[in-house]
């Protein structure tokens, strides 16, 4: 069996697809629920969309090794990009209730793929350190993307085929560089699927990790933007506050990686959550403007924290013909999550501040978990056997 070699395994081509893909994904995600009566369809449809796209990134999560193991990453890449605009495009053609319900379950397939190609081409090197640091790249350059991306609600709107038109000018942008460039993608290795009883080895709290994160992120992406209009009456500040959520995420990254490989990352865990518990209390309470951008970054970097630190830890146990398994595995564990989040977060809709009293029980309740595990004594992991 080959080994990946850190020099051929290039960052260029994943960072700089992932870059672009991140923009439109950015000003998509919250496109989307602000669109809705433009097409004549009804707002109550946001969290069915949110749901039904985790859904799709929950089948495409169960799927996608055997696609990356048969034709490669740089391939694989080209074709979740091409697969993702097609399913904009028929979204465009035919809006109806029904086909945007396939068209976002689609396009959830087609998201994973992209998650999946992208952080196994990163973290298939050998070094655990190195792993960290492509990690924080790819956690920096997506929500870096999805942050500026939130701005083209101010820029260019909400309404009609042209904000829609620049998403998709932006997709096949994104897929330039795997089209161009043929080098630089992980060397054709065995990809080894992970078996029952490696799953049960498999860090408990890196899958908590994952599983809370798609519980939070889910209703962020697809409710937040309706939540913080309804607050705020105003799409251009909507766009603002939402991106200071992706901001906060992205300037939370670098501390991510310095300290993930310097204390116990069940406790880092411990202390996003708490983090991210103390900004909701700051958000309820919020007086001004100011405060409220405060705690929107806040509330991102806790949030946006949680998933690389937790797919980080689980790798550590990972021998690098797994980790195209492991990822999948624990974009899986994210996918559930997601899926259950933006259900969950309506059953709060009637309450005062609705969905910031569902984050601020997820975080509040997972930061107990992990305080509870980071205290346990820490078990040596070390490489499943090949």
């Amino acid at each position: 069996m080959s080994t990946t070699s850190s020099s051929k395994n290039s960052t260029f081509v994943p960072v700089a697809g992932l870059s672009v893909f991140a923009l439109a994904s950015g000003y998509l995600m919250s496109l989307i629920p602000l669109s809705l009566p433009s097409f004549g369809l009804e707002i109550s449809l946001a969290p069915w969309l949110a749901s039904v796209f985790y859904l799709g990134l929950l089948l495409g999560a169960t799927g996608i090794e055997p696609v990356v193991a048969k034709i490669g990453h740089r391939i694989s890449f080209i074709l979740f990009l091409a697969a993702l605009l097609s399913t904009i495009l028929l979204m465009i053609a035919l809006p109806s209730a029904e086909v945007w319900m396939l068209a976002r379950l689609l396009a959830g397939i087609a998201v994973a793929g992209v998650f999946v190609v992208v952080e196994s081409w990163l973290l298939m090197t050998d070094s655990a350190k190195q792993r960290a640091k492509r990690l924080g790249l790819y956690m920096t350059s997506l929500y870096g993307g999805t942050a500026i991306g939130q701005l083209g609600i101010g820029q260019f709107g909400t309404q009609g085929l042209l904000p829609y038109t620049l998403v998709c000018i932006l997709i096949a942008t994104a897929i330039l560089p795997p089209l161009l460039v043929k080098k630089g993608q992980p060397a054709a290795m065995e990809h080894q699927k992970i078996a029952w009883r490696d799953v049960k080895n498999l860090s408990r709290p890196a899958i908590m990790g994952c599983l809370v994160s798609g519980l939070t992120m889910g209703p962020i992406y697809g409710m937040l933007p309706i939540y913080i209009k309804n607050q705020t009456g105003n799409e251009t500040q909507t766009g603002l506050l939402m991106a200071m959520v992706i901001l906060g995420g992205m300037m939370v990254q670098p501390l991510v990686s310095y300290l993930s490989t310097r204390m116990s990352k069940s406790l880092l865990m411990a202390l996003f959550c708490l983090l991210g518990a103390a900004s909701v209390f700051m958000l309820v309470t919020a007086n001004d403007n100011i405060t409220m951008a405060i705690g929107y970054s806040l509330l991102g970097a806790s949030t946006f924290a949680l998933y690389p630190v937790a797919i980080t830890l689980a790798c550590d146990s990972m021998s690098t013909s797994k980790i195209v398994a492991a990822t999948q595995f624990m974009l899986l564990s994210y996918s559930l999550g997601s899926v259950a989040g933006p259900m969950l977060a309506s059953v709060f809709k009637d309450m005062q501040f609705s969905l910031l009293m569902y984050l601020g029980i997820c975080l509040a309740s997972t930061c107990i978990y992990m305080l509870i595990k980071s205290f346990k004594a820490p078990r040596d992991q070390q490489p499943l056997a090949t």
